[in-house]
């Protein structure tokens, strides 16, 4: 965009009673940001929903040097802004219809064909969900999906430093300007997060993290996403919030369970049994329900392995291939008579290990 159009952007969302629902209808009339405030006021009262109450506050002299300023802090601060009709905007976040206008980033994101899944949970993150996620981090790392989060304390923070450990990509969806960041103990990641992904915020460098911010950036946690995971909850929570959104974006949306009696469970057990999320026991419960296959060979080379050592539950599955070639899941763990989340794991394992492949029609056949 040119300077024009970043500062009539920004003006938009500035404005009282101009969500990015009615800034992006307003510049879909008009062809452009700065197009809206050269149009007549008459010609604006006559779209569809545009009534004299949300652009009463257009002219405002004050939100233009409020923009004017922000556009100057965003120059000095090498700041990238990348509108909704950019190229580079998150292609899942473009298509929800409360996204934001623009988007303010540092890093090295890049987006480009990429999978990308949201994880999230409590900030009060148990020994149980720290495994977990670890575990499931490097167990998805061949596949190489970006990981977005909301880079708070608790699962938030564990796995994204996991994502960086593993040469993933990470995303940290902020609550606030990028002139700070918060939780302030968090500084210390930044670096290492801007060098491996980055941030996208909605918000100026006047924002502070309130709480009404931490509930309005999950919906780009949620939309950005191919999927949301919930690693642990209690009965109330934000990423219970973001699982919501996920829900209403008609993305898929996975749980963690636990028992019955913990208290960080109990939000992802109900997820579960109000049918709002899908049970995710291992990185292979999501590749098989995504339909997800590993990266081109040429991207991220999983070979096959001579002389590989193999499992019990590994040997079984793998002689029963060899004998009967291209078998489905369910058939595999009716005949080896295994759990079909023992038969899921143990695939996604063997897969990685170059020993079998999946195929079109959720098929799989030894190598």
């Amino acid at each position: 965009m040119t300077d024009s159009d970043t500062i009539a952007a920004l003006r938009l969302q500035r404005i009282p009673n101009i969500g990015d629902i009615t800034a992006k209808k307003l510049i879909s009339h008009c062809g452009s940001p700065s197009t809206v405030f050269e149009d007549k006021r008459q010609n604006l009262l006559k779209i569809d929903g545009i009534g004299a109450f949300s652009i009463a506050h257009l002219q405002d002299k004050q939100h233009l040097e409020e923009a004017e300023a922000e556009l100057e802090f965003i120059k000095r601060n090498d700041i990238k802004v990348t509108y909704f009709r950019d190229a580079d905007y998150p292609e899942y976040l473009r298509h929800c219809i409360d996204s934001p206008l623009v988007l303010f980033s540092k890093g090295n994101i890049e987006l480009a064909q990429r999978k990308i899944i949201a994880i999230v949970g409590t900030r009060n993150i148990t020994s149980y969900g720290t495994a977990f996620c670890e575990q499931f981090i490097e167990d998805i790392a061949p596949l190489n999906p970006i990981i977005v989060s909301g880079f708070a304390y608790g699962v938030d923070i564990c796995v994204q430093k996991a994502a960086i450990k593993n040469g993933l990509q990470t995303i940290g969806c902020l609550a606030h300007g990028l002139n700070q960041i918060y939780p302030k103990v968090h500084a210390k990641f930044k670096a290492d997060v801007e060098k491996n992904g980055g941030f996208y915020t909605e918000f100026w460098s006047t924002s502070e993290p309130e709480r009404e911010n931490f509930l309005k950036r999950n919906r780009i946690i949620a939309g950005m996403s191919e999927a949301t995971i919930v690693i642990e909850s209690a009965e109330k929570g934000g990423s219970l919030v973001t699982a919501d959104i996920a829900h209403s974006y008609n993305r898929d949306v996975f749980a963690v369970p636990g028992r019955a009696q913990d208290k960080y469970s109990k939000g992802c057990n109900n997820l579960i049994k109000q049918q709002k999320a899908q049970m995710l026991t291992s990185a292979a419960d999501l590749v098989y329900l995504l339909n997800w296959e590993l990266e081109d060979k040429k991207s991220s080379p999983i070979q096959k392995q001579l002389f590989v050592e193999l499992d019990e539950t590994e040997q079984l599955i793998y002689t029963y291939l060899q004998s009967n070639g291209k078998q489905m899941l369910d058939t595999i763990a009716l005949t080896c008579k295994l759990p079909i989340f023992k038969v899921s794991s143990t695939l996604l394992t063997m897969e990685m290990k170059g020993l079998i492949r999946p195929l079109p029609g959720k098929l799989f056949e030894a190598l």
